[in-house]
């Protein structure tokens, strides 16, 4: 949860390390991390890991934070449970006392992904403003865009291959956050984005937690910088072939 803000434990800074060499040639254009010390110590050392973005400012932000689970925190996943089956009701939508609802958690994603995509917009327009220098959806080259999880999966993304097919973003976003957040995330662009998925994912797997550092991978299109209708693809989900 929140309230107890533990550092990462030695495996964690393993995962966080190896996630790192995954991610190493990936060239990011921002970096926002949960404020808790375990999302900004994975933050860190996957930027450390990186080609490219070494010295790249990480922004932290609280909407990122793991879900707020009141008397609960602190205490093993078994006394949640356990208060959840006194209350007749079932994990993961039982909220503690003190705890935030599954609706309030996926508010605060709703607001942070609309902040991401007024950044993206508004870097677009900032690109195209300048005179004489062409967007980056104009020429730029995808090769800054090595995405190492290809052999992964079956959805088409971003590729510097073939004559005339390449795609080029104008913002490559990494955000590190927790895990019952980017479950509740996830089901924002499922249920009210109508996100596409991969077709083999399961409604398990879907439903499931990401192992901690487990990568998920979205491609997101704003039409004409329409924020209303932000079309998503999944291209994996809690990849964790890294591991």
């Amino acid at each position: 949860g929140q309230g107890v803000d533990e550092p990462l434990s030695a495996t964690g800074f393993r995962q966080a390390d190896a996630a790192g060499l995954f991610l190493s040639n990936v060239k990011f254009t921002h970096v926002f991390s949960s404020d808790l010390l375990r999302a900004k110590q994975t933050a860190a050392a996957i930027l450390g890991k990186n080609r490219f973005c070494r010295d790249m400012e990480i922004k932290y932000d609280a909407r990122l934070r793991e879900r707020k689970y009141g008397v609960a925190e602190g205490r093993p996943l078994a006394d949640l449970k356990a208060m959840a089956k006194d209350a007749g009701e079932q994990c993961p939508s039982f909220t503690p006392s003190g705890g935030e609802t599954l609706d309030e958690v996926r508010e605060r994603a709703r607001d942070f992904f609309e902040f991401l995509c007024q950044l993206a917009v508004e870097l677009e327009q900032k690109e195209h403003s300048k005179p004489g220098v062409p967007g980056r959806s104009s020429g730029a080259s995808g090769e800054q865009f090595v995405f190492p999880w290809t052999n992964h999966c079956s959805e088409a993304e971003p590729s510097s291959e073939g004559s005339g097919s390449s795609t080029v973003l104008d913002a490559n976003i990494l955000v590190v956050s927790h895990g019952a957040y980017m479950r509740n995330w996830i089901g924002y662009f499922v249920s009210d984005l109508n996100c596409t998925l991969p077709a083999n994912l399961t409604k398990s797997q879907l439903s499931s937690v990401s192992p901690n550092t487990g990568v998920s991978h979205f491609i997101i299109k704003l039409e004409n910088g329409n924020l209303l209708k932000p079309k998503i693809t999944c291209v994996c989900l809690n990849q964790d072939s890294h591991l």
